[in-house]
């Protein structure tokens, strides 16, 4: 056991764990056909579904790495401006999207393409989301379980020795993470969320006031020392492509980023399907928009309190990595270092399960969503499965949970070759975001564009994105990498992904269709 943990803080650990597994399966238990499953019966409230949209886009990477961009040298609060953009996008899905999503009973927003546009684009969109998600997922997943492995010690997570400790971790939040999704389905889900926000929300205000009874001078001096330090700086007016952040990122990349999210993805989607009215549907990604910008200021607030702690106290970090990992260094999990060596007992074993809250949240939303697509959108439409009952696709479902869940312990694991497993984990949604908005946005306002038109858009997004993304491969095209730096001055960065990628798709949609007519759907 880690040599920093008290029987307390295992206790505390394993009660969650033990709790959180067992709320998830008594939730679910009532599971009888895709619609329980995939739509929790549509009987939630809406209070609960609003919690769970913060909860399964927090991931324990959000936690761990929001209190980084504030902790890092030149680092400050200049990411609150992107919370602008996400609380705008909210209030537009709310009344824009809401009402297509609850006309009628849908499984994923891919079907409105169908309905518009045919099969084709369904199709599309969902294989771009499921091969996406998958790696997104098991980036944040690898990423996650490097401090779950520091903080639960080498005995844990190797499962007695048996395994590479990174490995084991990663079993075991995916292995629990399983056990409630594969039985109750989204209702377990969301419901489990909403009480994992709680905990991880609980935690960060814990350490919003615990961190300046550490610092002589309390809160007062430590924001003193913060603001004289610029770590406090949150507004930057000045247009970038790169970084930093700015205003223009948050408004408008922020927003697009959003409405993609939490409009075009099934990972957020799924849960306002589940909503039982427009008018539910509507409160509950109003209620995420309230939640979304103080839970964000309370972790951004945290970095910056343990930078006063660590770099204006001179106290100094007392654990390294376990051992070396491409691309990340210690101060990569400044407060994971600081819940182990500087929390008193228990308090420490609870802040450690608010990290454990989000990880577990982050992974049974993404194992959900992947399996409510695979199954919705391509088997229970193949022909020769047509005259099968609910209980064949229950059935099929619940196997389609474990799969997936394989599919992101396989992906996490490869995950530890790559060099830049941070930023990739916030970057890689983009790459797809902009084909599945910008697809939507032709299917429900210009549908006249046709199903060849929308793919073609889609497909040309994808290749910009991978080219933007990846510029070292175009490095053997010397002309496209001088009007590249020329027009982008270097590195894109991933908040204005989504934008660049919906202009592509609208924009080469219509180019298509002026070039190679085609009839519209009717």
């Amino acid at each position: 056991m880690n040599s920093y943990f008290s029987a307390g803080d295992w206790l505390v650990i394993i009660a969650y764990l033990g709790g959180v597994v067992g709320l998830g399966m008594w939730f679910g238990k009532d599971q009888r056909n895709t619609r329980d499953y995939f739509l929790g019966s549509r009987n939630i409230p809406w209070w609960g579904i609003g919690v769970s949209i913060v909860a399964a886009e927090t991931s324990a990477l959000t936690i761990i790495g929001v209190p980084t961009y504030a902790f890092a040298e030149g680092g400050n609060i200049l990411f609150i401006q992107m919370i602008i953009g996400y609380v705008i996008a909210r209030l537009i899905l709310a009344v824009v999207m809401v009402p297509h999503y609850l006309r009628g009973e849908i499984y994923s927003p891919y079907q409105l393409l169908e309905q518009h546009l045919g099969i084709g684009p369904r199709r599309l969109a969902g294989v771009l989301f499921l091969f996406l998600e998958t790696l997104a997922a098991g980036v944040r997943v690898f990423v996650a379980c490097i401090p779950i492995r520091l903080m639960l010690g080498t005995s844990v997570c190797s499962l007695g020795g048996l395994v590479d400790p990174i490995l084991g971790a990663i079993l075991i939040f995916v292995g629990l993470s399983l056990l409630y999704t594969y039985i109750g389905g989204v209702k377990a889900v969301i419901w489990t969320d909403a009480v994992q926000f709680g905990l991880f929300l609980a935690g960060g205000i814990f350490a919003l006031f615990y961190i300046p009874t550490l610092i002589d001078g309390g809160w007062a001096a430590a924001m003193t020392k913060a603001a004289a330090a610029g770590k406090l700086e949150w507004f930057n007016p000045h247009f970038a492509f790169g970084k930093p952040f700015n205003i223009w990122m948050g408004v408008i990349g922020g927003t697009v980023m959003v409405l993609s999210s939490h409009g075009a993805e099934q990972l957020i989607v799924q849960r306002v399907l589940a909503c039982g009215s427009v008018s539910d549907g509507r409160k509950a990604l109003c209620l995420s928009a309230v939640l979304i910008f103080p839970l964000f200021l309370i972790f951004l607030l945290v970095g910056v309190l343990l930078w006063v702690y660590y770099r204006g106290t001179g106290h100094v970090l007392q654990i390294p990595l376990p051992e070396p990992r491409p691309g990340i260094q210690s101060n990569d999990f400044i407060f994971p270092i600081f819940m182990m060596t500087e929390v008193p007992h228990i308090l420490k074993g609870c802040l450690i399960v608010a990290i454990l809250s989000a990880a577990m949240s982050s992974i049974s939303s993404a194992i959900t969503a992947l399996a409510s697509v695979s199954t919705m959108d391509f088997v229970k439409q193949l022909a020769a499965l047509k005259d099968r009952d609910e209980e064949y696709f229950l059935k099929f479902s619940k196997r389609s949970t474990v799969f997936w869940a394989a599919m992101l312990v396989f992906t996490a694991w490869l995950t530890r070759e790559v060099t830049f497993v941070l930023n990739a984990a916030f970057s890689l949604r983009g790459l797809t975001a902009g084909a599945l908005l910008g697809s939507l946005i032709i299917a429900l306002f210009w549908k006249s564009l046709g199903a060849r038109a929308a793919m073609a858009g889609m497909i040309a997004s994808f290749v910009v994105m991978n080219v933007i993304y990846w510029p070292p491969n175009i490095a053997a095209l010397p002309e496209l990498r001088v009007w590249w730096m020329a027009t982008f001055g270097g590195e894109v960065f991933w908040p204005w992904f989504t934008l660049i990628g919906t202009s592509v798709t609208i924009g080469v949609a219509w180019l298509t269709k002026t070039i190679w007519p085609e009839k519209a759907a009717q």
